[in-house]
């Protein structure tokens, strides 16, 4: 179903690009909701374990507080309030800080929380995630830039068999985007200029910060992010240097024989 629905809100989605692709080197990914559906996979997981303990639980409420609960939970490491900690050990507390006020929270066990939590580190990509990125690598380098941790980010690249040159991830300088030390670690790792790297996300708090940092940003809506009945922010900002419903889409804006494609569609090229 999630695929349909997916399918049926690409078109007539705003398509633009002002990237010269002559001039990058690589991509950088938001993993989670940019490449990965989150809330499918999280759905799917709790539902087998509520079923599995004969609990009639709604939840589909829960991705979205799961989320807002780890956002506060990282802002607060971020503005260093918490000390550090890795995404998987904040998406366990996150989770406990929201069973806590559920009132079948009690009848799920130690490993009950623990399975559901490692979710996070079996995510489902998007249908167009491996093809998309399967063109992309074969014109620049492509990496992760992630808040995941290692771990999980390297176990979901391996289960899916993403095709990335590298892996990275904030917990390498032990912080979270939007913190600039993050884009420094993309920068340095790759060994490029921050203008050579285009951020590619679905999240306008990571593409400003990317921007900040000096790198191209291009924008992929999801709209299905937060599942069917959710409505996260999909629209176009003045600083986005390219917005694409699809990677296949990115792919074929940042091809070089496409230049004349990426002015026609682009509103602000006189």
């Amino acid at each position: 179903m999630i695929v349909e629905l997916y399918r049926d809100r690409q078109p007539n989605q705003e398509t633009f690009c002002r990237i010269d692709p002559l001039h990058v080197k690589a991509l950088a990914f938001d993993m989670q909701g940019t490449l990965l559906d989150f809330y499918s996979t999280l759905i799917r997981s709790g539902n087998e374990l509520m079923c599995g303990k004969g609990l009639n639980v709604d939840w589909t409420k829960i991705p979205d507080r799961w989320r807002q609960a780890y956002r506060l939970h990282l802002d607060e490491m971020i503005a260093g309030q918490r000390p550090w900690s890795s995404t998987d050990a904040i998406y366990r507390m996150a989770l406990d800080s929201i069973l806590h006020d559920c009132a079948w929270g009690s009848a799920l066990t130690i490993d009950d929380r623990d399975q559901l939590s490692r979710a996070w580190s079996c995510l489902d990509p998007w249908p167009d995630t491996r093809p998309g990125l399967q063109r992309l690598r074969g014109k620049f380098k492509v990496a992760t830039l992630s808040n995941g941790s290692m771990a999980s980010v390297v176990n979901i690249v391996q289960k899916h068999d993403l095709p990335f040159h590298c892996v990275l991830t904030s917990e390498l300088v032990r912080s979270s985007k939007p913190d600039q030390k993050v884009y420094g670690l993309a920068q340095v790792a790759l060994g490029l200029r921050a203008e050579e790297i285009v951020m590619v996300a679905c999240h306008k708090y990571d593409l400003l910060a990317a921007k900040r940092f000096g790198f191209k940003v291009a924008f992929i809506p999801r709209p299905l992010e937060l599942g069917p009945r959710g409505s996260p922010d999909a629209g176009r900002e003045d600083y986005f240097d390219a917005m694409a419903p699809s990677l296949l889409v990115l792919a074929e804006l940042l091809s070089p024989e496409h230049a004349e494609d990426r002015e026609r569609s682009d509103p602000g090229t006189p």
